[in-house]
Parts: C-alpha cells; sequence; structure tokens
C-alpha cells in the first residue's frame, strides 16, 4: 500500500467558469489557472502522483506549456490514471476535504464522486468528498478563493 497527500489552491476570478470535480458549477466567480483550474481534480492527481512517488502536476503538466492552456483537468485526470496503471497500480481509495465559503458543494458531491469513479475505474464508495468553511477565517474565510486536500491510497495491480 502506498499514500499520497495532494492540496491546492485557487483564488476566484471574475468572468472565469468554476469548475470543481470536472463539473461545472453556476457561479459568478470562477478560478483563476492555467487550465481550467479544477483545484479539486488537482489536489486528487496530486496525491494520486505523490503516493506513486511520481512527482506532481507540475512536473507531468507545467504551467509554461501552451498545451495545457485551458486544458480541462479531467483530460489531465486520465493521464494521471493511466500512468498509474503503466507502474502497477490501481487506486483503493480517494478523500477529498474542499474549504470553500462558496458556493455551497452539497447539491453536485455526488456528481463529483460519479465523475471520479469513473475516471479512475474505482467504485463510487471509493471517493469521498467532503467539504467545510473557515468560519470567515483567512484567505478562504474572506472569500478571495478555495483550497483542496487530497489523500489516496494506491495498491499493487497485482494484489
Amino acid at each position: 500500500m502506498r499514500v499520497g497527500l495532494g492540496f491546492d489552491v485557487h483564488r476566484f476570478k471574475v468572468g472565469r467558469p468554476l469548475i470543481m470535480g470536472g463539473i461545472l458549477i453556476p457561479d459568478e466567480t470562477g478560478l483563476e489557472g492555467h487550465s481550467d483550474a479544477d483545484v479539486l481534480l488537482h489536489a486528487v492527481m496530486d496525491a494520486l502522483l505523490g503516493a506513486a512517488a511520481l512527482g506532481d502536476i507540475g512536473d507531468h503538466f507545467p504551467d509554461t506549456d501552451e498545451q495545457y492552456r485551458g486544458v480541462s483537468s479531467v483530460t489531465l485526470l486520465r493521464k494521471v490514471a493511466f500512468l498509474l496503471k503503466e507502474c502497477g497500480y490501481r487506486i483503493g481509495n480517494i478523500d477529498v476535504m474542499v474549504l470553500a465559503e462558496q458556493p455551497k458543494l452539497a447539491p453536485y458531491k455526488k456528481n463529483m464522486v460519479r465523475l471520479l469513479a469513473r475516471e479512475l475505474l474505482i467504485g463510487e464508495k471509493d471517493v469521498s468528498i467532503k467539504a467545510t468553511t473557515m468560519e470567515r477565517m483567512g484567505f478562504v474565510g474572506r472569500r478571495e478563493g478555495i483550497a483542496v486536500e487530497a489523500v489516496a491510497l494506491l495498491l499493487s495491480s497485482e494484489d
């Protein structure tokens, strides 16, 4: 078994779509970033890559590479999943914690779980997405951005 921790943060930006967990969330502001700025999928990918000791998303998809400008993070997640399979790993489970004052994620979590399970070829019961506020403290509390932590468990494909 191998465990990885992922963390990502993006600031809000007016005029961009808000995409989290591969799901478009209706909101007046999106997140700033080189790709689609899907902070949730970025944290998950870093957790998966970290568990396999394969670096981080910046190593694989650098923001200096124009081919990744505006790219869907679901596309990048598929590449990470393929890389893990090539290295002889399968995913045991994913646990995600979203830190955000807004938007409320309860209406979208089930679809995020479905998308992650489908793209990572694991059961929905193997994906957990939780959300909390920061009680108006710090940059998240001031509604400047969103932070996400993720933990991933990898197993050998032979197990």
